[in-house]
C-alpha cells in the first residue's frame, strides 16, 4: 500500500542534545548483527518522519530523525549514515539546497531525496544537486526500503568517475582537472561550475544551477554578474583543452566538445 505524502498526525521531534531515534531514546545507536546501520531521516512532517522511523527501526536500522536541513547538515556533521534520506521541502534549508551544499563540501553519503514533486524536470534538478536516488510521494514502504539496501550496496568512499570531454578530463574526487599533459590552476568556484557544465553535457546549466551548486548564496549570484565573470575567467584556463563553452542566451551555459 502506497504509503501517504503527508500526514496531520504528531510524531517525534529530535532533542537539542542527542538524535531523535524515533522511540523517545536518544544517545548512541544500537548495534544491528556487527555493525550499527545508521539512516538520517530529515523530514519536515511529523506523521510522515514517524511513520519512516518506525518502519526502518522494524527493519533493523539505527534511525536519527530531524525535522530541517540546516540540522540535517548539522548530524552529518558529528556522525556517519549509512544513508540520507530527505524530503524536497524543509524549512531553513530545502532538501535540494541541503544535498548541494555537502556535495561541494566534500560529502559522499548516499542521498535518496523524497518529493511529491514528479515532473521530470525536478526528478532532474534533484539528481543534478547530487541526490543519488529519488522517490515521488506516496510510495510503496517495500520500494523504499529495495532502494535503500541498493544505495547501502555501493563501496563505502567509492570515487566519483573522472570525467572526459574532447581533451580534458575532471577528476571530482582530486578536484583535479588535466588537459595537453598539464594541470591549469583553477579556483573552487571555477571547478564547481566546470563540474555542473560537464554533469549537464550536452544539456544546458541553467543560472540557477549553477549557482545553488556552487556559490552558498543563491539569490546574491543571480542579481548580479557574479556568474559571467567567473565563466569567463574558466573559459580563458581552458584554452587548448578541445572545448567551447556556449552562452545560451536568457538560461545559462553549456559545455561542448570543440
Amino acid at each position: 500500500m502506497p504509503w501517504p505524502g503527508r500526514s496531520t498526525a504528531d510524531g517525534p521531534r529530535p532533542s537539542a542534545g542527542a538524535p531523535s531515534h524515533g522511540d523517545g531514546s536518544a544517545g548512541w545507536p544500537a548495534w544491528v548483527g556487527s555493525e550499527a546501520v545508521r539512516i538520517l531521516v530529515a523530514e519536515d512532517d511529523d506523521g510522515l518522519g514517524a511513520v519512516l522511523v518506525r518502519g526502518l527501526r522494524e527493519q533493523g536500522y539505527v534511525v536519527d530523525l530531524v525535522a530541517d536541513g540546516e540540522a540535517a547538515a548539522t548530524y552529518l556533521a558529528l556522525y556517519e549514515y549509512a544513508v540520507m534520506v530527505a524530503d524536497w521541502r524543509m524549512p531553513k534549508l530545502s532538501g535540494l539546497d541541503l544535498v548541494a551544499r555537502i556535495r561541494r563540501e566534500g560529502s559522499t553519503v548516499p542521498v535518496l531525496m523524497l518529493t511529491a514533486r514528479d515532473a521530470t524536470a525536478d526528478r532532474i534538478a534533484g539528481l543534478d544537486a547530487g541526490a543519488d536516488d529519488y522517490l515521488v510521494k506516496p510510495f510503496d514502504f517495500g520500494e523504499l526500503l529495495a532502494r535503500l539496501r541498493a544505495l547501502q550496496r555501493r563501496p563505502a568512499g567509492a570515487r566519483p568517475p573522472v570525467m572526459a570531454l574532447g581533451g580534458l578530463e575532471l577528476d571530482p574526487a582530486a578536484r583535479e582537472v588535466r588537459f595537453g599533459g598539464r594541470q591549469p590552476a583553477l579556483t573552487g568556484t571555477e571547478l564547481g561550475i566546470l563540474e555542473i557544465l560537464l554533469r549537464r553535457s550536452p544539456g544546458v546549466a541553467d543560472r540557477r544551477m549553477i549557482a545553488l551548486h556552487v556559490w552558498d548564496e543563491e539569490a546574491d549570484t543571480l542579481g548580479s554578474n557574479t556568474i559571467d565573470v567567473h565563466v569567463a575567467r574558466l573559459r580563458a584556463k581552458l584554452a587548448g583543452a578541445g572545448v567551447r563553452i556556449e552562452t545560451v542566451r536568457g538560461v545559462g551555459y553549456r559545455i561542448v566538445a570543440a
